[in-house]
């Protein structure tokens, strides 16, 4: 009975990885230069929460054409995927030349989250680093 369930498991965990193998298209390869979609793979069993924390997000402010640093946070609880942090790094590195305002971007990040993972429910927080001493908070929330 044993040896069955771990063959079984070997099998599923194997169907799983072939599923995520034909989606991940950056993973194990170079990058050379940014994406403009995020990639996910099937959710783990028992994963019901997932967060990423950055404090390297770049983009230009749209009316000066200043650089603006921000920090990010994207909560979100997977349905059936999950996010490959590799390709939200290339995802994240799109908006280094990009003019854009803060809340922008944050709603932009959530639906895209949306579109790739269809979560439950995504959580973004964007917070723009001080210039001209003010720091910009921006939050978008989709999903239930």
């Amino acid at each position: 009975m044993r040896t069955w369930r771990r063959c079984l498991h070997h099998t599923i965990a194997g169907a799983v990885m072939a599923e995520a193998n034909e989606q991940l298209t950056v993973l194990g390869r170079e990058a050379r230069g940014p994406l403009d979609h995020l990639e996910c793979f099937p959710t783990p069993a028992h994963c019901n929460r997932v967060r990423f924390l950055t404090d390297e997000l770049t983009s230009l402010c749209p009316v000066t054409g200043q650089p603006d640093v921000s920090s990010l946070e994207i909560d979100y609880h997977p349905a059936g995927h999950c996010i490959e942090s590799k390709s939200l790094k290339l995802y994240l590195w799109s908006f280094r030349d990009r003019a854009a305002f803060a809340e922008a971007i944050a709603g932009e990040i959530a639906a895209e989250v949306m579109r790739a993972a269809s979560p439950r429910s995504v959580r973004v927080v964007l917070t723009q680093h001080v210039r001209g001493g003010i720091v910009t908070e921006a939050t978008a929330e989709l999903g239930s």
